[in-house]
């Protein structure tokens, strides 16, 4: 059974992998295979022996390696990449252009900079300015969730030299008008200077109007776009490990069965999953799944369900089996995701559709891995899978 610290480094190296493989139009499953290896000759399996003796890129892969995950540490890491950071746009290169390194720690530090407080960000600026530069020049949004970095508004200064070019019109033309009617000078000025102050008064009103507006209009759509990713995030799922102790046929459906299945609570869930037509009741038993467990309570033919047991489909649905749990998994733990943190639901609410909008992202890659947006569902053991290679899972 693996530890805790080895899911976790498991769990980088499945992220770098898909993430350096994408960079440069690579399959990640010819890959998955030396996971286990260590990070330096993982990374150098991809981008070939050409960076073996590179000493920045060497030094970046221990930084990645060794990158701890308890929240202390952490930030202080963090902290050390930000002062590197100070006077670099990337880590290796000295250019503009994003390296590998870049990518392998962009992988490593993402699932622990996105769960930084608004706070802990603003005290890293180089770092989310650096995190910022590295999501967008790279399409990496199926594998990582989006990072929102906050940008300080850019104020043109184009109605100040409007205003001082008009400011400088007005007085040649006062100046004329003093020598052509001296009598009228005072009065002339008098007004002249009346209007200037109205109309700079004026344009002050309405520059300011505009400068509030912006950044509200702005903070309104950041706060569209995280409700949006927030209602789309597999966080908002609790995918516990369950055993099932016991399957028999529903009573009044023959396309139905019934699972007692145990995730370390008081007592089993009972739970209907229409696997009848593809699985026997004595195939079921004894297997672990991985079940969702925050879905409302409901009956199936007058039987209650009190989850939902997740299955993987070929695309005319003429094959479907159970998700393969590694043995070795907890029964009871929580299935995770790198990248997609994030409290679950206590119940999640039929009316807002919220199973419906994250489950088309749910699919097993071309070597049966299961995924969410290209994560794998992680246990303690190992990522779950199928036999059904690109299925749907639901």
């Amino acid at each position: 059974m693996a530890s805790g610290s080895e899911s976790v480094a498991l769990e980088r190296k499945l992220k770098i992998v898909s993430a350096l493989c994408k960079s440069r139009s690579l399959d990640p499953a010819k890959f998955l295979d030396d996971v286990k290896n260590d990070l330096k000759s993982l990374s150098l399996n991809i981008v070939k022996a050409a960076l073996e003796n590179n000493v920045d890129f060497n030094k970046w892969v221990t930084f990645a390696e060794n990158f701890p995950s308890d929240p202390e540490a952490c930030l202080k890491g963090l902290s050390q990449l930000n002062e590197y950071l100070t006077e670099k746009s990337v880590l290796v290169g000295g250019g503009s252009t994003p390296s590998e390194a870049d990518i392998i720690v962009f992988s490593t530090v993402h699932p622990y900079v996105i769960s930084l407080a608004v706070s802990d960000k603003n005290k890293l600026p180089h770092l989310m300015r650096w995190i910022d530069y590295i999501q967008n020049k790279h399409d990496l949004k199926e594998l990582f969730e989006w990072i929102l970095v906050e940008k300080a508004p850019f104020d043109p200064p184009l109605a100040k030299v409007t205003a001082k070019v008009e400011g400088e019109s007005s007085t040649k033309k006062a100046e004329s008008s003093t020598k052509t009617a001296e009598s009228n000078t005072k009065a002339s000025s008098s007004k002249a200077e009346a209007q200037k102050k109205s109309d700079g008064s004026k344009k002050q009103t309405e520059t300011a109007t505009e400068k509030k507006k912006l950044p509200e209009k702005a903070a309104d759509e950041k706060e569209k776009e995280k409700e949006k990713e927030k209602e789309l995030s597999v966080s908002l799922l609790k995918i516990q490990v369950g055993l099932i102790r016991k399957a028999s046929k529903h009573p009044s459906a023959d396309s139905l069965l019934v699972e007692e299945i145990d995730v370390g609570e008081s007592k089993c869930r009972q739970v209907v999953s229409g696997l009848a037509k593809f699985c026997t009741p004595e195939e079921l038993t004894n297997r672990l799944v991985a079940l969702i467990t925050n879905v409302k309570p409901g009956k199936l033919r007058d039987v209650v369900s009190e989850g939902l047991v997740l299955c993987a489909s070929n695309a005319d649905h003429t094959v479907v089996e159970p998700l393969v749990v590694p043995q070795g998994a907890k029964i009871g733990e929580c299935v995770t995701f790198s990248g997609h943190e994030g409290k679950p639901e206590d119940v999640l609410n039929p009316k807002k559709k919220q199973l419906d909008k994250i489950t088309p992202n749910l699919f097993t890659d071309e070597k049966g891995v299961a995924t969410f947006k290209g994560a794998p569902f992680m246990t303690s053991a190992g990522p779950c899978t199928s036999s059904i290679p690109k299925a749907t899972i639901k």
